[in-house]
Protein backbone atom coordinates (compact mmCIF):
# COMPACT_ATOMS: atom_id res chain seq x y z
CA UNK A 1 0.00 0.00 0.00
CA UNK A 2 1.25 3.74 -0.48
CA UNK A 3 -0.43 6.92 0.89
CA UNK A 4 0.13 9.16 3.27
CA UNK A 5 3.62 11.03 3.34
CA UNK A 6 3.30 12.24 6.33
CA UNK A 7 3.82 10.01 9.05
CA UNK A 8 4.60 12.03 11.62
CA UNK A 9 3.45 11.62 15.47
CA UNK A 10 1.13 14.30 15.24
CA UNK A 11 -0.39 13.26 12.03
CA UNK A 12 -1.02 9.00 13.41
CA UNK A 13 -2.13 10.76 16.27
CA UNK A 14 -4.73 12.74 14.50
CA UNK A 15 -5.30 9.45 11.82
CA UNK A 16 -6.16 7.60 15.14
CA UNK A 17 -8.66 10.17 16.73
CA UNK A 18 -10.31 10.34 13.66
CA UNK A 19 -10.76 6.39 12.91
CA UNK A 20 -11.74 6.58 16.72
CA UNK A 21 -14.66 8.82 15.70
CA UNK A 22 -15.69 6.12 12.86
CA UNK A 23 -16.27 3.85 15.32
CA UNK A 24 -18.09 5.56 17.50
CA UNK A 25 -20.40 7.03 14.39
CA UNK A 26 -20.69 3.31 13.17
CA UNK A 27 -21.78 2.22 16.82
CA UNK A 28 -24.26 5.13 17.07
CA UNK A 29 -26.27 3.66 13.95
CA UNK A 30 -26.88 0.45 15.86
CA UNK A 31 -27.49 1.76 18.80
CA UNK A 32 -30.38 4.15 17.08
CA UNK A 33 -31.78 1.59 15.14
CA UNK A 34 -32.29 -0.74 17.80
CA UNK A 35 -33.83 1.35 20.67
CA UNK A 36 -36.84 1.77 17.78
CA UNK A 37 -37.57 -2.06 16.69
CA UNK A 38 -40.87 -1.68 18.64
CA UNK A 39 -42.08 1.14 16.61
CA UNK A 40 -40.71 -0.78 13.08
CA UNK A 41 -42.70 -3.82 14.37
CA UNK A 42 -45.44 -1.94 14.86
CA UNK A 43 -45.82 0.11 11.81
CA UNK A 44 -44.83 -2.93 9.57
CA UNK A 45 -47.75 -5.22 11.70
CA UNK A 46 -45.40 -8.06 12.18
CA UNK A 47 -45.79 -10.67 14.86
CA UNK A 48 -42.51 -11.71 17.73
CA UNK A 49 -41.69 -14.63 15.38
CA UNK A 50 -41.85 -12.84 11.98
CA UNK A 51 -39.77 -9.58 13.38
CA UNK A 52 -37.41 -12.45 14.09
CA UNK A 53 -37.04 -13.47 10.63
CA UNK A 54 -36.72 -9.96 9.63
CA UNK A 55 -34.05 -9.42 12.07
CA UNK A 56 -31.74 -12.09 10.66
CA UNK A 57 -31.68 -10.34 7.52
CA UNK A 58 -28.72 -7.98 8.52
CA UNK A 59 -26.87 -10.45 9.75
CA UNK A 60 -27.32 -12.63 6.10
CA UNK A 61 -26.34 -8.99 4.26
CA UNK A 62 -23.34 -8.46 5.84
CA UNK A 63 -22.38 -11.64 5.13
CA UNK A 64 -22.81 -11.63 1.68
CA UNK A 65 -21.43 -8.21 1.04
CA UNK A 66 -18.00 -7.78 3.49
CA UNK A 67 -15.96 -9.78 0.82
CA UNK A 68 -16.74 -6.81 -1.48
CA UNK A 69 -14.84 -4.21 0.44
CA UNK A 70 -11.10 -5.55 -0.24
CA UNK A 71 -12.15 -4.90 -3.92
CA UNK A 72 -13.79 -1.70 -3.14
CA UNK A 73 -10.54 -0.61 -0.93
CA UNK A 74 -8.15 -1.53 -4.21
CA UNK A 75 -10.40 0.12 -6.60
CA UNK A 76 -11.33 3.54 -4.49
CA UNK A 77 -8.32 3.70 -1.80
CA UNK A 78 -8.91 3.11 1.88
CA UNK A 79 -10.06 6.48 2.87
CA UNK A 80 -12.44 7.24 0.38
CA UNK A 81 -13.75 3.47 0.67
CA UNK A 82 -14.44 4.53 3.83
CA UNK A 83 -16.15 7.68 3.27
CA UNK A 84 -17.85 6.12 0.45
CA UNK A 85 -19.43 3.12 2.45
CA UNK A 86 -19.33 4.57 6.58
CA UNK A 87 -21.85 6.78 4.07
CA UNK A 88 -24.16 3.86 2.88
CA UNK A 89 -24.17 3.04 6.33
CA UNK A 90 -25.78 6.09 7.84
CA UNK A 91 -27.51 6.32 5.33
CA UNK A 92 -29.46 2.95 5.39
CA UNK A 93 -30.89 3.85 9.05
CA UNK A 94 -33.42 6.00 6.96
CA UNK A 95 -34.79 2.86 5.04
CA UNK A 96 -36.22 0.58 8.31
CA UNK A 97 -39.00 2.42 9.59
CA UNK A 98 -40.18 3.35 5.87
CA UNK A 99 -40.87 -0.51 5.28
CA UNK A 100 -44.82 -1.13 5.36
CA UNK A 101 -44.36 -5.19 5.25
CA UNK A 102 -42.46 -8.09 6.23
CA UNK A 103 -40.87 -8.51 3.05
CA UNK A 104 -40.05 -5.11 2.21
CA UNK A 105 -38.71 -4.97 5.80
CA UNK A 106 -36.63 -7.65 5.19
CA UNK A 107 -35.05 -6.38 1.67
CA UNK A 108 -34.20 -2.92 3.86
CA UNK A 109 -32.53 -4.83 6.15
CA UNK A 110 -30.52 -7.07 3.47
CA UNK A 111 -29.25 -3.56 3.05
CA UNK A 112 -28.88 -1.84 5.81
CA UNK A 113 -26.86 -5.37 6.78
CA UNK A 114 -24.25 -5.32 4.08
CA UNK A 115 -23.57 -1.61 3.93
CA UNK A 116 -22.80 -2.19 8.03
CA UNK A 117 -20.73 -5.59 7.04
CA UNK A 118 -18.68 -3.37 4.23
CA UNK A 119 -18.21 -0.20 6.50
CA UNK A 120 -16.84 -2.50 9.20
CA UNK A 121 -14.19 -4.62 7.72
CA UNK A 122 -13.51 -0.89 6.18
CA UNK A 123 -12.74 0.57 9.34
CA UNK A 124 -10.88 -1.98 11.21
CA UNK A 125 -8.55 -2.24 7.93
CA UNK A 126 -7.95 1.31 8.55
CA UNK A 127 -7.68 0.63 12.50
CA UNK A 128 -4.73 -1.67 11.89
CA UNK A 129 -2.94 -0.10 9.75
CA UNK A 130 -2.85 2.74 11.96
CA UNK A 131 -2.14 0.75 14.66
CA UNK A 132 0.71 -0.65 12.74
CA UNK A 133 2.22 2.35 12.16
CA UNK A 134 1.81 3.51 15.83
CA UNK A 135 3.28 0.33 16.64
CA UNK A 136 1.08 -0.13 20.57
CA UNK A 137 -2.15 -1.68 20.59
CA UNK A 138 -5.42 1.01 19.59
CA UNK A 139 -8.10 -2.04 18.65
CA UNK A 140 -9.46 -2.54 21.98
CA UNK A 141 -10.46 1.24 22.50
CA UNK A 142 -11.22 1.58 18.88
CA UNK A 143 -14.33 -1.30 19.70
CA UNK A 144 -14.50 0.37 23.19
CA UNK A 145 -15.63 3.61 20.87
CA UNK A 146 -17.88 1.58 19.20
CA UNK A 147 -19.34 0.63 22.43
CA UNK A 148 -19.93 4.07 23.22
CA UNK A 149 -21.45 5.63 20.04
CA UNK A 150 -23.84 2.55 20.44
CA UNK A 151 -25.11 3.50 23.82
CA UNK A 152 -25.14 7.50 22.69
CA UNK A 153 -26.79 6.09 20.34
CA UNK A 154 -29.24 4.21 22.13
CA UNK A 155 -29.33 6.90 24.51
CA UNK A 156 -31.07 9.61 21.73
CA UNK A 157 -33.41 6.53 20.27
CA UNK A 158 -34.62 6.29 24.34
CA UNK A 159 -35.20 9.80 24.51
CA UNK A 160 -37.06 9.88 20.81
CA UNK A 161 -39.39 6.56 21.50
CA UNK A 162 -40.11 8.39 25.31
CA UNK A 163 -41.49 11.65 23.58
CA UNK A 164 -43.55 9.38 20.99
CA UNK A 165 -41.75 11.02 17.93
CA UNK A 166 -42.41 9.11 14.92
CA UNK A 167 -39.10 7.07 14.03
CA UNK A 168 -39.37 8.03 10.07
CA UNK A 169 -38.57 11.63 11.56
CA UNK A 170 -35.98 10.25 14.46
CA UNK A 171 -34.10 8.31 11.74
CA UNK A 172 -34.01 10.64 9.21
CA UNK A 173 -31.97 13.39 11.02
CA UNK A 174 -30.38 10.99 13.08
CA UNK A 175 -28.69 9.66 9.11
CA UNK A 176 -28.19 13.19 8.06
CA UNK A 177 -26.43 14.03 11.28
CA UNK A 178 -24.20 11.02 11.46
CA UNK A 179 -23.60 10.94 7.66
CA UNK A 180 -22.45 14.60 7.86
CA UNK A 181 -20.13 13.61 11.12
CA UNK A 182 -18.88 10.25 9.52
CA UNK A 183 -17.93 12.44 6.49
CA UNK A 184 -16.10 14.62 8.65
CA UNK A 185 -14.23 11.92 10.29
CA UNK A 186 -13.12 9.98 7.70
CA UNK A 187 -11.55 12.71 6.25
CA UNK A 188 -9.08 12.74 8.65
CA UNK A 189 -8.15 8.71 8.53
CA UNK A 190 -4.93 7.57 6.73
CA UNK A 191 -4.94 7.54 2.68
CA UNK A 192 -3.82 4.25 2.25
CA UNK A 193 -3.76 2.77 -1.31
CA UNK A 194 -2.86 -0.09 -2.59
CA UNK A 195 -0.34 -0.66 -5.93
CA UNK A 196 -2.30 -0.56 -8.89
CA UNK A 197 -0.44 -2.61 -10.83
CA UNK A 198 -0.86 -5.41 -8.76
CA UNK A 199 -3.77 -7.64 -9.69
CA UNK A 200 -7.21 -6.69 -8.03
CA UNK A 201 -8.67 -8.67 -5.40
CA UNK A 202 -11.43 -11.16 -6.52
CA UNK A 203 -15.38 -10.08 -6.05
CA UNK A 204 -15.63 -12.97 -3.74
CA UNK A 205 -13.35 -14.85 -2.20
CA UNK A 206 -12.80 -17.99 0.28
CA UNK A 207 -10.53 -16.04 3.58
CA UNK A 208 -7.19 -17.42 4.02
CA UNK A 209 -6.90 -20.45 6.35
CA UNK A 210 -5.22 -18.45 9.07
CA UNK A 211 -8.76 -16.39 9.27
CA UNK A 212 -10.56 -19.63 9.84
CA UNK A 213 -8.51 -19.98 13.09
CA UNK A 214 -8.45 -16.30 14.16
CA UNK A 215 -12.20 -16.67 13.20
CA UNK A 216 -12.37 -19.68 15.48
CA UNK A 217 -11.21 -17.64 18.57
CA UNK A 218 -13.13 -14.67 17.91
CA UNK A 219 -16.54 -17.22 17.32
CA UNK A 220 -16.23 -18.28 21.22
CA UNK A 221 -15.93 -14.74 22.41
CA UNK A 222 -19.01 -13.35 20.46
CA UNK A 223 -21.08 -16.00 21.18
CA UNK A 224 -20.48 -15.89 24.77
CA UNK A 225 -20.80 -12.27 24.10
CA UNK A 226 -24.99 -13.08 22.50
CA UNK A 227 -25.72 -15.75 24.45
CA UNK A 228 -24.75 -13.17 27.97
CA UNK A 229 -26.69 -10.07 26.35
CA UNK A 230 -29.69 -11.75 25.44
CA UNK A 231 -30.08 -14.15 27.76
CA UNK A 232 -28.63 -13.21 31.45
CA UNK A 233 -32.00 -11.20 32.49
CA UNK A 234 -33.84 -14.45 31.52
CA UNK A 235 -30.96 -16.93 33.45
CA UNK A 236 -31.64 -14.55 36.83
CA UNK A 237 -35.35 -13.76 36.54
CA UNK A 238 -36.06 -18.19 35.26
CA UNK A 239 -33.66 -19.94 36.88
CA UNK A 240 -32.58 -17.65 40.02
CA UNK A 241 -36.21 -16.15 40.66
CA UNK A 242 -34.94 -12.58 41.00
CA UNK A 243 -37.11 -9.51 39.83
CA UNK A 244 -37.54 -7.89 36.96
CA UNK A 245 -35.14 -4.86 38.17
CA UNK A 246 -32.45 -7.00 39.19
CA UNK A 247 -32.66 -9.37 36.63
CA UNK A 248 -32.08 -6.08 34.18
CA UNK A 249 -28.91 -5.57 36.42
CA UNK A 250 -27.02 -8.73 34.98
CA UNK A 251 -27.15 -7.31 31.19
CA UNK A 252 -25.95 -3.82 33.41
CA UNK A 253 -22.90 -5.47 34.42
CA UNK A 254 -21.93 -7.66 31.05
CA UNK A 255 -21.76 -4.57 29.30
CA UNK A 256 -20.44 -2.25 31.77
CA UNK A 257 -17.88 -4.51 32.01
CA UNK A 258 -17.15 -5.54 28.72
CA UNK A 259 -16.92 -1.77 27.43
CA UNK A 260 -14.93 -0.42 30.28
CA UNK A 261 -12.48 -3.77 29.75
CA UNK A 262 -12.21 -2.55 25.69
CA UNK A 263 -11.41 1.34 26.59
CA UNK A 264 -8.37 0.12 28.50
CA UNK A 265 -7.28 -3.13 27.17
CA UNK A 266 -4.65 -1.53 25.19
CA UNK A 267 -2.58 -0.66 27.97
CA UNK A 268 -2.91 -4.72 29.11
CA UNK A 269 -2.26 -5.97 25.59
CA UNK A 270 1.25 -3.42 24.66
CA UNK A 271 2.15 -4.23 28.44
CA UNK A 272 1.45 -8.32 28.44
CA UNK A 273 0.71 -9.24 25.04
CA UNK A 274 -1.99 -9.77 22.98
CA UNK A 275 -1.84 -14.07 23.67
CA UNK A 276 -1.51 -13.77 27.32
CA UNK A 277 -3.94 -10.87 27.31
CA UNK A 278 -6.48 -13.71 25.74
CA UNK A 279 -5.63 -16.16 27.75
CA UNK A 280 -6.14 -14.60 31.13
CA UNK A 281 -9.14 -13.02 29.82
CA UNK A 282 -10.85 -16.89 29.12
CA UNK A 283 -9.10 -17.69 32.37
CA UNK A 284 -12.31 -15.03 33.57
CA UNK A 285 -14.82 -15.80 31.59
CA UNK A 286 -14.62 -19.63 32.50
CA UNK A 287 -14.36 -18.07 36.19
CA UNK A 288 -17.37 -15.78 35.34
CA UNK A 289 -19.26 -18.83 33.43
CA UNK A 290 -18.74 -21.39 36.72
CA UNK A 291 -19.72 -18.77 38.91
CA UNK A 292 -23.25 -18.46 36.70
CA UNK A 293 -23.72 -22.07 36.67
CA UNK A 294 -22.39 -23.47 40.20
CA UNK A 295 -23.48 -20.45 42.37
CA UNK A 296 -27.52 -20.28 42.57
CA UNK A 297 -27.57 -16.82 43.91
CA UNK A 298 -28.18 -13.95 42.11
CA UNK A 299 -24.90 -11.91 43.41
CA UNK A 300 -22.65 -15.09 41.96
CA UNK A 301 -24.57 -14.57 38.72
CA UNK A 302 -23.54 -10.83 38.82
CA UNK A 303 -20.63 -11.34 39.75
CA UNK A 304 -20.11 -14.56 36.66
CA UNK A 305 -21.68 -12.27 34.08
CA UNK A 306 -19.39 -9.56 34.67
CA UNK A 307 -16.68 -11.47 34.66
CA UNK A 308 -17.30 -13.13 31.25
CA UNK A 309 -17.95 -9.66 29.19
CA UNK A 310 -14.45 -8.56 31.23
CA UNK A 311 -12.77 -11.56 29.82
CA UNK A 312 -14.15 -11.82 26.64
CA UNK A 313 -13.57 -7.63 25.86
CA UNK A 314 -10.58 -7.75 24.13
CA UNK A 315 -10.99 -10.95 22.33
CA UNK A 316 -12.94 -9.69 18.72
CA UNK A 317 -10.42 -6.38 18.42
CA UNK A 318 -7.08 -8.51 18.73
CA UNK A 319 -8.70 -11.15 16.31
CA UNK A 320 -9.56 -8.41 13.55
CA UNK A 321 -5.78 -7.07 14.34
CA UNK A 322 -4.46 -10.41 14.19
CA UNK A 323 -6.46 -11.09 10.42
CA UNK A 324 -5.00 -7.70 9.47
CA UNK A 325 -1.73 -8.93 9.89
CA UNK A 326 -1.92 -12.82 8.50
CA UNK A 327 -1.21 -12.03 4.68
CA UNK A 328 -1.04 -9.76 1.82
CA UNK A 329 -4.87 -9.18 1.92
CA UNK A 330 -5.44 -7.75 5.42
CA UNK A 331 -9.20 -6.42 4.06
CA UNK A 332 -10.05 -10.16 2.86
CA UNK A 333 -8.63 -11.68 5.72
CA UNK A 334 -10.67 -9.46 7.93
CA UNK A 335 -14.11 -9.81 6.06
CA UNK A 336 -13.60 -13.64 6.64
CA UNK A 337 -12.75 -13.40 10.55
CA UNK A 338 -16.25 -10.76 10.02
CA UNK A 339 -18.32 -13.19 8.79
CA UNK A 340 -17.01 -15.80 11.37
CA UNK A 341 -18.15 -13.81 14.53
CA UNK A 342 -21.34 -11.93 12.57
CA UNK A 343 -22.46 -15.69 12.28
CA UNK A 344 -21.44 -16.56 15.80
CA UNK A 345 -23.85 -13.28 16.96
CA UNK A 346 -26.75 -14.58 14.78
CA UNK A 347 -26.50 -18.17 15.84
CA UNK A 348 -25.97 -17.60 19.59
CA UNK A 349 -29.08 -16.59 20.87
CA UNK A 350 -31.08 -19.34 19.24
CA UNK A 351 -28.66 -22.10 20.03
CA UNK A 352 -28.93 -21.16 23.53
CA UNK A 353 -32.99 -20.99 23.77
CA UNK A 354 -32.70 -24.40 21.66
CA UNK A 355 -30.50 -25.87 24.27
CA UNK A 356 -32.29 -24.74 27.34
CA UNK A 357 -35.52 -26.05 25.61
CA UNK A 358 -33.90 -29.45 25.51
CA UNK A 359 -32.49 -29.14 28.88
CA UNK A 360 -31.97 -26.08 30.59
CA UNK A 361 -30.69 -22.91 31.14
CA UNK A 362 -27.98 -23.79 33.36
CA UNK A 363 -26.89 -26.56 30.90
CA UNK A 364 -26.78 -23.57 28.48
CA UNK A 365 -24.43 -21.57 30.00
CA UNK A 366 -22.10 -24.30 30.52
CA UNK A 367 -21.84 -24.47 26.93
CA UNK A 368 -20.99 -20.65 26.99
CA UNK A 369 -18.10 -21.81 30.05
CA UNK A 370 -17.26 -24.44 27.72
CA UNK A 371 -16.24 -22.24 24.95
CA UNK A 372 -15.23 -19.39 27.15
CA UNK A 373 -12.56 -22.36 28.10
CA UNK A 374 -11.61 -22.63 24.72
CA UNK A 375 -10.12 -18.71 24.20
CA UNK A 376 -7.29 -20.49 26.85
CA UNK A 377 -5.69 -22.91 24.37
CA UNK A 378 -7.08 -20.52 21.22
CA UNK A 379 -4.90 -17.43 21.93
CA UNK A 380 -2.34 -18.91 20.93
CA UNK A 381 -3.35 -18.40 17.04
CA UNK A 382 -3.42 -14.59 18.07
CA UNK A 383 0.70 -14.97 17.82
CA UNK A 384 1.69 -12.61 14.96
CA UNK A 385 4.65 -13.13 12.77
CA UNK A 386 6.74 -11.25 10.99
CA UNK A 387 4.95 -8.06 9.14
CA UNK A 388 3.76 -8.93 6.05
CA UNK A 389 4.21 -6.76 2.55
CA UNK A 390 7.54 -5.75 3.41
CA UNK A 391 8.33 -5.76 -0.47
CA UNK A 392 7.67 -3.03 -2.27
CA UNK A 393 5.45 -0.09 -0.32
CA UNK A 394 5.22 3.70 -0.52
CA UNK A 395 6.73 6.73 0.69
CA UNK A 396 8.38 5.85 4.55
CA UNK A 397 7.91 2.26 3.79
CA UNK A 398 4.06 1.69 4.02
CA UNK A 399 3.24 -1.28 2.86
CA UNK A 400 0.09 -3.43 3.67
CA UNK A 401 1.12 -4.74 6.95
CA UNK A 402 4.58 -2.57 7.06
CA UNK A 403 4.71 -1.25 10.88
CA UNK A 404 2.96 -4.40 12.43
CA UNK A 405 4.64 -5.36 15.63
CA UNK A 406 4.46 -8.86 17.42
CA UNK A 407 1.61 -8.04 19.90
CA UNK A 408 3.12 -11.25 21.76
CA UNK A 409 5.55 -9.64 22.97
CA UNK A 410 4.94 -6.35 25.76
CA UNK A 411 5.53 -3.08 24.10
CA UNK A 412 8.81 -2.33 25.49
CA UNK A 413 10.70 -5.20 23.97
CA UNK A 414 9.53 -4.29 19.97
CA UNK A 415 11.99 -2.74 18.30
Amino acid sequence: MTGDTDLSPARLRHARYAIAAVFCIHGAVTGSFATRIPWIQEHAQLSAGTLGLALAAPAVGAALAMPLAGRINHRLGARTALRVLLALWTLSLILPSLAPNLPTLCLVLFVYGATAGMSDVAMNALGVETENRLGRSIMSSLHGMWSVGALLGSAAGTVAAHTGADARLHHLVAALALTAAGLFAAGGVLDLRSDQEAPAPPHFALPPKSAFLIGAVGFCAVFAEGASLDWSAVYLRDVLHTDAGLAAASTTAFALTMAVARLVGDRVVDRFGAVRTVRAGGVLATLGGLLVVGVRHPAGALAGFGLIGLGIAVVVPLAFAAAGRSGPAPAQAIAGVATITYTSGLIAPSAIGAVADATSLVVSFGLVTLLAFALIAGATVLRQGPPVGQAGGGPGGATAGSGATDLDEPAQTRP
